[in-house]
């Protein structure tokens, strides 16, 4: 078929039942729907398709399917390693305008929604009936919940809450073949055979699209605290999450060093913590339910201060101070952003942070001495954002091909540590060339299996973890 049959076909097939989809193919549509947070890909999709129902989204793959047309899944678009874009003519399937909550049941904390509801969409209507989702990341303003599933997002709160993964009781899904499957019936106990939720969750819509989840929600924290330290040195950050676990259950723990507090404050809207200027900062947060809890808080905090691990800190006494407290972190994206950062998010055992941190810094300060290197991230559950920020004197394509060289060291060090290459931002293509230092060729070979029984015809976003 040629693109113009295409794109009419498309146009026919979402235009059914009483919610009509849409098929969109100017050029800055085509610009804004191709692509995500990265930069590497410019985006070049043939059309972007934006259904309204389950049932649209079938229609769309059996006839992928039918005419070898591949396809990707676009949600809030806010994705670092490139599993968004549509690079190669592809039709996006964008769900966008499948954003509507549709049910709720408050005994069983249970809410089903369609894969275009906004996180802070889904957050905010918990808020509202008494209860809370704790998934939580910088994005939630724009990041989507089918996305946030297909990459398995985790984000600030996973020391206490963990995954995405953990938080979904049942999901409908449209495989490769176009079937329509509802995996789990949102029971709490089910073991009948495989788990396939399991399957499509991180899949990064290889295996199929997912359509609607049924998220669980659950009590609303009590009082959160935050408490910001500033470090002595980089192996303080596990003398100081040690201690702080013994006594208290902490919902976040965050460090970031003093060269990404410096970009943040510089960008402006957020004030110094302290005086006194630390190497690196962690971030704790906790609940404060009684005095006790407080009390203990500051007994550690003063511990910590002892056996000098900690120069100096801060404790919110309000939940204004708390969210404020909060800017030092999650405005670090933002504030480097004018500097076209290369990003990896890397992740190893919560105890060889500090060790492994330290090769890398120092491989990258050796070979590329005039790169700024800004380290943030989820240090509590082993999560940790490097980011090489672009010398304004080096063009894009050669910081880019510099940091390929970069990669390769890194993703080493990776290995040697039994750590991830990619912790919470899927392969994609950016991180599909080193898929090898995370996963075994025998795992690697019973990916592609799983990918051949979903996806026999491979139009389900084709050149995605693996060619």
């Amino acid at each position: 078929m040629s693109s113009e049959q295409i794109i009419a076909a498309l146009k026919e097939l979402v235009a059914t039942g009483e919610n009509p989809g849409k098929v969109l193919t100017d050029p800055s549509d085509l610009d804004t729907y191709g692509k995500d947070w990265t930069k590497i890909y410019p985006p070049r999709p043939l059309a972007i398709v934006l259904p309204k129902t389950t049932e649209q989204v079938q229609a769309v793959v059996r006839f992928a399917n039918e005419n070898q047309v591949a396809l990707v899944p676009s949600g809030g678009r806010t994705g670092l390693s490139a599993g968004a874009v549509a690079a190669n003519g592809e039709v996006v399937v964008a769900f966008d305008n499948m954003n509507q909550i549709l049910d709720f049941n408050a005994s069983d904390r249970l809410v089903r929604c369609q894969a275009g509801v906004v996180t802070e969409q889904l957050q905010n209507f918990a808020e509202e009936n008494g209860l809370y989702y704790p998934v939580d990341f910088a994005s939630a303003g724009s990041s989507q919940l089918g996305g946030n599933l297909s990459t398995n997002a985790g984000g600030i709160k996973v020391i206490r809450w963990g995954m995405s993964r953990d938080w979904v009781a049942g999901l409908k899904v449209v495989t490769g073949k176009g079937d329509v499957l509802d995996l789990n019936k949102d029971l709490a106990k089910n073991n009948t055979g495989y788990d396939l939720r399991h399957l499509f969750i991180g899949a990064e819509g290889t295996l199929g699209f997912i359509t609607e989840a049924t998220m669980k929600l659950t009590r609303q924290p009590d009082n959160l605290t935050v408490l910001v330290l500033g470090l002595s040195d980089l192996t303080n950050t596990m003398d100081v999450l040690q201690k702080f676990q013994s006594k208290l259950d902490l919902t976040a723990y965050e460090f970031f060093s003093h060269q990404a507090m410096g970009h943040v404050l510089a960008h402006g809207q957020v004030q110094a913590p302290f005086e006194t200027e630390a190497p690196y900062y962690a971030l704790l947060e906790f609940e404060a339910v009684s005095d006790q809890v407080m009390d203990d808080a500051m007994a550690l905090f003063e511990h910590c201060v002892e056996e000098g691990w900690v120069l100096d800190g801060v404790i919110s006494q309000s939940e204004t101070q708390a969210q404020n407290l909060w800017q030092l972190r999650e405005r670090i994206s933002e504030s480097i952003a004018p500097r076209i950062p290369y990003k990896n998010d890397i992740s190893v055992v919560v105890s060889k942070v500090p060790g492994f941190l330290q090769e890398i810094d120092n491989v990258v300060a050796e070979h590329y001495p005039d790169f700024e290197i800004i380290w943030f991230g989820h240090i509590g559950d082993g999560n940790l954002h490097l980011n090489i920020l672009k010398p304004e004197t080096l063009a894009k394509e050669d910081f880019f091909e510099k940091c390929q060289q970069v990669n390769k060291w890194v993703f080493e060090i990776v290995e040697r540590y039994q750590g991830s290459v990619s912790a919470e931002h899927g392969v994609g293509m950016t991180k599909k060339p080193y898929l090898q230092y995370t996963r075994s060729e025998t795992e690697i070979a019973y990916l592609r299996g799983i990918k051949q029984v979903f996806d026999p015809n491979g139009i389900m976003n084709p050149g995605k973890i693996f060619d």
